[in-house]
C-alpha cells in the first residue's frame, strides 16, 4: 500500500481547441481505469497554472498513472488535448521528484500537444495504516467532482432580456437561458414569441472554489421539431463581485445580439456539514441548546429562509444487491435534501456495508422530501442504482432508529435490501407557514421527461377520476331538481331557499373549515375514510415494467427521431395531464388529513379568512387586493410573481407521490433486536 502525492504545477504550450486560438483546460488522473483526480477548468489559457494537490492511495506500482488533458466545451463533449503516462515503478520512495510530461495523441503520436508539470513524492504505508486510507473512497466525488461541502451560495434572479436576435421567420424568437456553474445547470422557462422577454426567476447554485468560479450562460430559440437556435453566449466571473451584496449585472451578448438583466447575490453558507458518528451536533448539549434557541418560536422574523435544522444519521445496510460479477456490491450512499447533495464514503466488496455518518442541512423548506440512495461504484462507467428512500420530512419520528425499506428507481415497490437510518428534525413552525406561502425551490438537476404510453394513460385515469368527481356533483343536483327522491328533493329544496336567504360570503370559507374539522375527527376517531389508491399503485408498477422493457429494447427505437414533434406535443400533453390530476388530488388530500401540518396550517387560514369576511365588508377586501396588485411592480419592480394557494397547494403530495413516500414493512429477519438475539445465539 502506497500513497502518491501529486502536485499539477502548470501546463505549457497546449493545443489550441476553441475557434478563438485558445482551450479551457482542465486535467484528469487515472489509475487502473479509476478516474481518481478531475483538475479545476482554467479559462481561454494554453500556459495554465493550477497548482493543486491530489493525494492517492495505490494498492501497487503496475499501473501507471493515466494523465489525460481536456478542453472544456459548455453544453457539447470536451475536446481531447493529449495524454501521458508515468511510470511509479520508476519513483524513488519519499522523495519528491519534479516530473515533466509531454502530452501526445495515440493516434497521431507525431503531433506535440504541449507539455505538464508535475511535482510528486511516493510514500510507502504501514499495516496499522491501512484500515484507515481502506475506508476512504477513491472515487472522484472524494477529490474534486462530487466535492460536497461548499463555501457559499450564489443566488441568481434572471430579470429579462433585452433587444435579442430574431430566429424565427416572423421576426421574434421564443427564447430560454441556460446557466452552468461547474456541474451545476439550469434552464429557464421559455417565453414564447418576444425579443424583450420577462422572465423573473430566481434559483441558487452552490460555490464550491473559495475564488468563486465563472457561470457560463447561453441564450437559445426554441424550436419544435428541429435543433433549437443559439442566440448568443455571456459569462459571469463571480471572483470579481462582493459578497453579501447583491449585483444588478446587464450583461451583453456574445455571438449574437442583446442583453440579459440579472440580479447576483453571493452569501457565505455553513448549511451543510459530514462528520462521523461519534461527533454529532444534537448529541451535544450545548450545540443542542443553541439549535433550539435558533428556531424557538421568538425569533419568528430572524431570517425567514432559514425555517430548520436537519440532522440525519447514515448507519447501515443490510442484504443489499449484487451488482458486481464476484456476488459483491462497492455501495455507496447519497443524501439529497433538495439541491444539497452529499455522499458517504465507499465500502468495498460488502452487501452490509457500515457508513456510521452523520449530516447536517439546513432547512428552506418544511415540506421538502429527504432522499437517500445507495449505488455501487464501478470503476469505468456511472454507479450501478441499488436503491432509494423517499422520506417526506414532516413524516419523521425524532431520534428513532428505523429500517427503511429499499424502493426501485420509480419508488413504486421494493428492491433487495434495507438501510437503517436516524433522523432528526427541528424546526420553527410559523416560519415554515410563511415559506409555505412563496414558491417551492426548483431542482436544478433533474432528469428529462420522455414519451411513455404507460405514464400517458395513467394520468389520463387519474384526470377522468377527478373530473367524474365534479360529474357526479352535477348529476347529484340534477336528480334533486328532477325529484327522482322526493323526500331528499324536499330537504334539499328547503336548504337551498335557508341557504340564499341567509348567505354572507363567510360561509364559503366556514363550510370548508367544518368538512376539514369532520374529517379530523373521523381520523382520530378510527373511522379513516382514506384508502390505499391500488389503481395508482398498479400503473406505477405497470410503468416500471415498461421502463424495462424500454431498456431492452432502446436500439430498436430509431424510428421515434422521425417523429420527433409530435413526441414533443405528447409530452406536453402527458405533463398537463399530471398537472392537472396533480392539482385535484392536492385539494383532496388537503381535507383528508394526509398532511396533518398542512391541514393544520389550512384549518389556521379559513379561521382568520372567516373572521376577516364577517368583520370587514367584501368591498373593502377586495379594494385593498386590487391595489396591491396593481402597485406591486410598482413598489418592488423586480418582485417574482407567484401565488400562494398554488404554492400552498404544491406542499400537497399527489397521490401518486403519497404511494411513492409510503415505507415498505421491513422483513422481521431485519429487526434490530431479532438481530441482537441471533448474535447473543
Amino acid at each position: 500500500m502506497y500513497q502518491l502525492d501529486i502536485t499539477l504545477r502548470r501546463g505549457q504550450s497546449l493545443a489550441a481547441r476553441d475557434r478563438g486560438g485558445t482551450s479551457d483546460p482542465y486535467v484528469k488522473f487515472k489509475i487502473g481505469g479509476k478516474e481518481v483526480f478531475r483538475s479545476k477548468i482554467i479559462y481561454k489559457n494554453l500556459n495554465p497554472v493550477w497548482e493543486e494537490k491530489a493525494s492517492i492511495l495505490v494498492d501497487h506500482l503496475r499501473e501507471p498513472l493515466y494523465v489525460k488533458v481536456f478542453d472544456y466545451d459548455f453544453g457539447l463533449q470536451d475536446d481531447f488535448m493529449g495524454s501521458a503516462f508515468l511510470d511509479l515503478t520508476q519513483l524513488e520512495l519519499n522523495r519528491p521528484i519534479d516530473v515533466t510530461l509531454t502530452l501526445k495523441d495515440p493516434h497521431y503520436p507525431d503531433h506535440d500537444l504541449g507539455i505538464l508539470f508535475l511535482s510528486v513524492i511516493l510514500t510507502p504505508k504501514e499495516g496499522e495504516h491501512r484500515d484507515v486510507f481502506q475506508t476512504q473512497s477513491l472515487r472522484l466525488s472524494d477529490a474534486h467532482r462530487k466535492s460536497h461541502l461548499w463555501r457559499g451560495i450564489v443566488s441568481i434572479t434572471l430579470i429579462e432580456g433585452r433587444d435579442l436576435k430574431a430566429m424565427d421567420s416572423n421576426g421574434l424568437s421564443d427564447p430560454y437561458v441556460k446557466f452552468r456553474l461547474g456541474h451545476q445547470k439550469y434552464k429557464s422557462k421559455i417565453m414564447p414569441k418576444t425579443l424583450n422577454p420577462q422572465w423573473r426567476e430566481q434559483f441558487d447554485f452552490h460555490l464550491y472554489e473559495e475564488r468563486g468560479g465563472i457561470i457560463d450562460i447561453t441564450a437559445w430559440d426554441k424550436d419544435a421539431g428541429k435543433r433549437d437556435d443559439f442566440i448568443g453566449r455571456c459569462q459571469v466571473d463571480l471572483s470579481g463581485l462582493s459578497r453579501e451584496q447583491t449585483h444588478k449585472l446587464e450583461l451583453q451578448l456574445e455571438e449574437g445580439e442583446g442583453h440579459l438583466v440579472l440580479l447576483v447575490t453571493l452569501t457565505a453558507s455553513a448549511t451543510v456539514s459530514i462528520s462521523d458518528l461519534s461527533v454529532n451536533s444534537l448529541e451535544d448539549q450545548k450545540e443542542r441548546e443553541e439549535i433550539l434557541k435558533r428556531y424557538s418560536p421568538l425569533r419568528i422574523f430572524h431570517n425567514l429562509k432559514d425555517v430548520g435544522f436537519l440532522q440525519v444519521k447514515v448507519i447501515r445496510a443490510e442484504g443489499l444487491m449484487a451488482a458486481d460479477v464476484t456476488g459483491k456490491s462497492d455501495p455507496f450512499c447519497v443524501v439529497e435534501l433538495n439541491n444539497d447533495r452529499l455522499l458517504t464514503h465507499t465500502v468495498y466488496k460488502n452487501l452490509n456495508p457500515e457508513w456510521n455518518k452523520v449530516f447536517t442541512f439546513n432547512i428552506k423548506d418544511i415540506h421538502s422530501v429527504l432522499e437517500v440512495t445507495v449505488y455501487d461504484e464501478d470503476r469505468d462507467r456511472s454507479a450501478d442504482f441499488l436503491g432509494r428512500v423517499a422520506i417526506p420530512l414532516l413524516s419523521i419520528q425524532n431520534g428513532e432508529q428505523k429500517a427503511y425499506v429499499l424502493k426501485n428507481k420509480q419508488l413504486t415497490g421494493p428492491t433487495k435490501g434495507v438501510i437503517y437510518l436516524e433522523i432528526d428534525v427541528i424546526f420553527n413552525a410559523v416560519k415554515a407557514s410563511l415559506r409555505t406561502l412563496i414558491p417551492k425551490e426548483q431542482k436544478y438537476i433533474e432528469e428529462e421527461n420522455r414519451l411513455s404510453k404507460q405514464l400517458l394513460l395513467r394520468n389520463f385515469i387519474r384526470t377522468k377520476r377527478c373530473v367524474m368527481v365534479l360529474i357526479n356533483a352535477a348529476y347529484y343536483v340534477n336528480s334533486c331538481f328532477d325529484w327522482d327522491s322526493p323526500p331528499r328533493s324536499l330537504a334539499a329544496f328547503v336548504l337551498f331557499l335557508f341557504v340564499v336567504w341567509n348567505f354572507e360570503l363567510y360561509m364559503i370559507p366556514l363550510v370548508l373549515l367544518l368538512l376539514l374539522t369532520w374529517n379530523y375527527f373521523l381520523i382520530i376517531s378510527g373511522k379513516d375514510n382514506r384508502q390505499r389508491d391500488t389503481v395508482v399503485e398498479d400503473m406505477l408498477e405497470d410503468e416500471e415494467e415498461e421502463d424495462d422493457r424500454d431498456d431492452k429494447d432502446s436500439e430498436k427505437k430509431g424510428f421515434i427521431n422521425k417523429i420527433y414533434a409530435i413526441q414533443e406535443v405528447c409530452i406536453s400533453v402527458q405533463n398537463i395531464l399530471d398537472e392537472v390530476a396533480s392539482f385535484g388530488e392536492r385539494i383532496k388530500n388537503t381535507f383528508n388529513w394526509t398532511v396533518p401540518f398542512l391541514s393544520w396550517l389550512a384549518i389556521v387560514a379559513l379561521c382568520v379568512f372567516t373572521v376577516i369576511l364577517y368583520f370587514i365588508p367584501l368591498r373593502y377586501i377586495v379594494l385593498v387586493w386590487g391595489i396591491n396588485k396593481f402597485t406591486k411592480k410598482l413598489r418592488c419592480p423586480y418582485a417574482i410573481d407567484n401565488n400562494e394557494l398554488l404554492d400552498f397547494l404544491s406542499r400537497v403530495p399527489s397521490d401518486v407521490q403519497v404511494v411513492q413516500y409510503q415505507e415498505l414493512k421491513p422483513d422481521p429477519s431485519h429487526s434490530p433486536c431479532k438481530r441482537k438475539k441471533n448474535n447473543l445465539g
